[in-house]
């Protein structure tokens, strides 16, 4: 199963005509993304992440909304864990 995630993008690291690449916050956890093909993505835009590519850029509320229901299934299985 493949799982696409919003995260933050925090900050450019690399743009060049060939490469693009920034660092994004996905709940804490900050690693460094290629968006080669969201030319559009500033820093402050929630992008959509699969595979180490930002697909789509998403408005912020849709954002925050994803990651509040990856919160609560993260609560859900350490309970069932527990």
């Amino acid at each position: 199963m493949c799982l696409s995630v919003p995260g933050r993008v925090v900050r450019i690291l690399e743009e060049t005509p060939e490469s693009r690449t920034a660092e994004v916050d996905f709940a804490g956890v900050r690693k460094s993304v290629n968006l080669v093909f969201l030319p559009e993505a500033a820093v402050g835009s929630y992008v959509v992440v699969h595979a180490g590519f930002a697909t789509t850029v998403v408005p912020e509320a849709e954002a925050l909304e994803a990651q509040e229901h990856f919160r609560q299934i993260q609560r859900l299985t350490e309970t069932v864990s527990a």
